[in-house]
């Protein structure tokens, strides 16, 4: 398979949507295979650190691929912000538009054409792990550029969105408080008459 499709199907996987075949994708990728000549097995990753990993070599091929090719080092908001739109063509979230008559309709009861775009949740997950891959493979936090400001404005306005376009509440949940343990009501106790 596809080490693109792989990503997506990673990012798109919280939210249980079907599977959509990418015909063709310039982007593919390599993963350092263990040697087999190494005698010690390689360190079972955790899911998280696997799709990190994943996500960090996705974004590094994307920037081969941009024309004209760009660094990391070279790399800003803008450019975050350029492969998040990129990686809506893979999406598969249904939003739809002001003008749609399902628009606010958490689950419209027929087909419509609004575009298929990816979820708000997966690309917030996405900037996440690439936030601190970033810092993991050497760069300075305060030259992030998956913690620009830009890039935090781009993932609030798709959740804005997204929650108006399909009838979704993207708040918080609240943690629910515990009541108090109630004391055992004991009888009162007993009056003397004389």
């Amino acid at each position: 398979m596809d080490s693109f499709q792989q990503f997506m199907d990673t990012c798109n996987s919280e939210h249980n949507l079907t599977n959509n075949t990418i015909t063709s994708t310039k982007i593919t990728t390599s993963f350092g295979a263990a040697s087999a000549s190494s005698s010690s097995p390689p360190a079972t990753s955790s899911r998280y650190e696997n799709q990190k990993r994943r996500d960090w070599n996705t974004f590094g091929q994307y920037l081969k691929n941009h024309r004209p090719p760009l660094s990391l080092s070279r790399c800003s908001g803008a450019n975050v912000l350029e492969f998040l739109r990129y990686l809506d063509q893979f999406g598969k979230t249904k939003v739809h538009t002001p003008i749609c008559p399902f628009y606010g309709h958490p689950n419209p009861p027929g087909p419509c054409p609004c575009p298929l775009r990816q979820a708000w949740g997966s690309l917030d997950a996405l900037i996440g792990r690439l936030r601190a891959a970033f810092e993991e493979n050497g760069g300075k936090p305060e030259a992030n550029p998956f913690g620009a400001r830009a890039v935090r404005l781009y993932l609030h306005e798709v959740r804005d969105l997204q929650s108006k376009a399909r009838g979704i509440s993207y708040e918080k949940k609240k943690k629910r408080k515990r009541p108090p343990q109630q004391q055992p009501m004991l009888p009162p106790p007993p009056t003397a008459t004389q």
